[in-house]
């Protein structure tokens, strides 16, 4: 590709996608580059009742709505398959299946992928009753019975979380005893409403159209019990998409980019935004922040040089 862009931007999630809309609207040129479709994690949520201005949305369409805008104030998109980086202060080389884009900054926007437990009916009840973010979609099963997998931090919020709107709560943890911090632990052994699983693990997740059984056998005893739930959120951790990134970029424990709120990384003239940043919210809402503070640093960068 002979155009070199201000900003080449990897990954058309809602961070992504944000920062097309304020990189353009500065009037930089911007390119997005995404291998599937737009929405990332969010794409493949069927409602989602937090983002503020839409009372109830599709991530599907909430991800049509924030491409359409970017493409509409000018930011070129491709479809293509990342397969290397090579980072140089002011003159970027993004290596793709289709081709290579020549940027002077870019803006880290791969997100990160959920761990999945792997076992019957995860993939097949994903969105009809298997979520992977309470506070995303726990409101959808307010009043009814529900599960979490897990045992660090994420797991023991989730409870904590659902147990407030949610008529009992199921902790399944393969475990006796917990990952997450004390303290979580104690609020969620002394919430009346939550019931431990522990030294258990999911054998299948089952249902007609949508979740209505979790069965899960005990490690101990072999025994399998069958819980009548209408949904199961499994929080046993996700992983950051900085496969490509590594050697490259200074990234913390977690494999998250090591990036602050203003999104800088190590590399100068590349910038970090949303999941794939290590942060304290993972939401939709942080992310679209995080877009708008990569792209204003970026602009930042390129009126600086000249």
């Amino acid at each position: 590709m002979d155009k070199k862009y201000d900003v080449a931007i990897i990954g058309e999630g809602p961070a992504g996608m944000t920062a097309a809309i304020y990189a353009t609207r500065a009037g930089l040129s911007t390119l997005v580059v995404e291998k599937m479709f737009p929405g990332g994690q969010m794409g493949e949520t069927p409602e989602i009742d937090n983002y503020p201005g839409f009372e109830n949305i599709s991530g599907f369409e909430l991800a049509a709505k924030m491409s359409a805008q970017a493409k509409k104030l000018g930011a070129d998109s491709m479809r293509a398959d990342v397969l290397d980086f090579e980072f140089e202060e002011d003159n970027n080389t993004v290596k793709t299946s289709a081709g290579d884009i020549n940027a002077r900054t870019v803006i880290l926007a791969l997100g990160a992928s959920h761990r999945h437990l792997g076992v019957v009916g995860e993939e097949k009840y994903r969105g009809l009753g298997v979520s992977y973010c309470a506070t995303c979609d726990g409101n959808f099963f307010r009043g009814r019975d529900v599960c979490v997998v897990g045992g660090g931090n994420t797991a023991l919020e989730d409870a904590l979380y659902l147990a407030n709107i949610c008529n009992k709560v199921y902790l399944i943890h393969r475990r006796d005893a917990f990952r997450g911090f004390e303290t979580l632990a104690q609020k969620v052994s002394a919430t009346e409403n939550i019931t431990l699983v522990l030294n258990s693990t999911v054998e299948e997740i089952s249902g007609n159209e949508k979740v209505d059984t979790v069965s899960v056998k005990n490690k101990l005893t072999g025994e399998i019990t069958h819980l009548s739930v209408s949904g199961c959120f499994i929080a046993i951790g996700t992983s950051p998409n900085t496969e490509l990134l590594h050697d490259k970029i200074n990234l913390t424990e977690s494999g998250h980019i090591d990036a602050g709120e203003n999104t800088l990384t190590s590399l100068p003239g590349v910038f970090a935004a949303g999941d794939i940043r290590s942060k304290i919210s993972y939401q939709i809402v942080t992310a679209c922040a995080d877009g708008a503070v990569a792209a204003h640093m970026a602009g930042v960068f390129i009126s600086e040089r000249g």
